[in-house]
């Protein structure tokens, strides 16, 4: 099994009800997810029971889901049946629409050019946790992905636009090449599958168009329509929360990289796009510490964790990014008062 499968999966663990503090997406994001695995054939009941979602709540046009049932989702199907490049097999399994008005208000633009420009001005609508930058000065162009935090979505993300666009352009768009910060696990494939060179581990994550791509005409371009799917855009994204819950971006991001061993303040800064001391500032001004948002993501996602009866205690606390598991032990005694077989058995499910 691939180093990126035994990512994947240490993800599968059920999310437990929804803590107050717990950050959450809209559960059509989950639903995206969750039908374009099915029709590579994985079972719905399982991922959904491995999210801790049930399909009333996946089929809720206004429900929200914890952001881990999507890793949860993820790490159980490839448990159950490893598959290369996952990510980009299930962005090709997507169809438009799957995110309705941000997919609608790229697809009657005039052309990819137009289109790209909407997707970085509206992708908040979908609430994601990353950015699109368009550098049309470079030649060719660069649509670069910033904030992702992890393949399966950095190869989704990639595939969706890629294939998309290409559909929209009747198979004319040739992108020169795709860039990941990573490498997929099957290299040869991915560029069989997404048309199109790969390269890997580079600094930046999209993909490059030359000047003839970006003005492709869109087949289904509509002035009219765009102009009233704009006006609704406008209305939503007005309704929306400003991005400056710095709390709940922290909390997303140190989710990710637990298990990566990496959660120090310069390495998530970065990852945030900001400096240590403009994010400590922030937090500050929200009465609180990156140690203290820290601690508490930790402590949080351990007694989840621990409700897995089928993740030892040494997996929970790597999980958490405990190297010792003696360490772990104290940190959960500090936050619990109990030991961590002490708590599992507290929360032993009943028979």
């Amino acid at each position: 099994m691939t180093a990126h499968a035994k990512e994947l999966i240490s993800y599968a663990k059920p999310p437990r009800p929804i803590a107050a503090l717990v950050p959450t997406q809209p559960s059509s994001t989950l639903r995206a997810f969750v039908t374009g695995l099915a029709r590579l054939g994985y079972n719905m009941a399982s991922l959904l029971s491995a999210a801790g979602v049930t399909s009333e709540q996946l089929e809720d046009p206004d429900g929200r889901v914890p952001c881990m049932s999507i890793p949860a989702v993820i790490g159980e199907a490839m448990r159950t049946r490893p598959m290369t490049n996952l990510g980009i097999k299930v962005a090709a399994e997507t169809p438009i629409g799957a995110f309705r008005l941000l997919d609608y208000l790229i697809v009657t633009c005039e052309n990819v050019s137009e289109g790209m420009r909407q997707l970085a001005r509206y992708l908040r609508l979908s609430e994601a946790p990353f950015g699109v930058e368009i550098h049309d000065t470079d030649d060719p162009v660069r649509v670069s992905y910033v904030g992702i935090q992890d393949s399966f979505t950095a190869e989704f993300e990639i595939g969706m636009a890629i294939f998309h666009l290409r559909r929209e352009t009747e198979s004319r768009l040739q992108p020169q090449y795709a860039c990941f910060t990573h490498t997929p696990d099957d290299v040869k494939e991915a560029e069989h599958l997404l048309g199109c060179p790969v390269r890997t581990q580079t600094p930046w994550l999209g993909l490059a168009l030359s000047r003839t791509s970006w003005e492709l005409p869109l087949r289904r371009r509509d002035a009219v329509l765009q102009s009233v799917l704009v006006r609704n855009a406008e209305e939503i994204a007005g309704r929306l929360p400003e991005r400056n819950d710095v709390v709940s971006d922290l909390r997303r991001i140190l989710l990710t990289r637990f298990a990566q061993g990496d959660s120090n303040i310069e390495s998530v800064s970065r990852c945030m796009a900001t400096s240590v001391r403009s994010l400590q500032r922030r937090l500050a001004s929200r009465g609180t510490s990156y140690q203290e948002v820290l601690d508490s993501t930790r402590r949080e996602a351990a007694g989840r964790y621990l409700a897995d009866r089928a993740l030892s205690i040494s997996e929970v606390g790597y999980l958490l990014g405990y190297s010792e598991p003696a360490a772990f032990h104290r940190a959960f005694k500090r936050w619990h008062r109990s030991i961590p077989q002490e708590f599992r058995l507290a929360h032993r499910p009943p028979c």
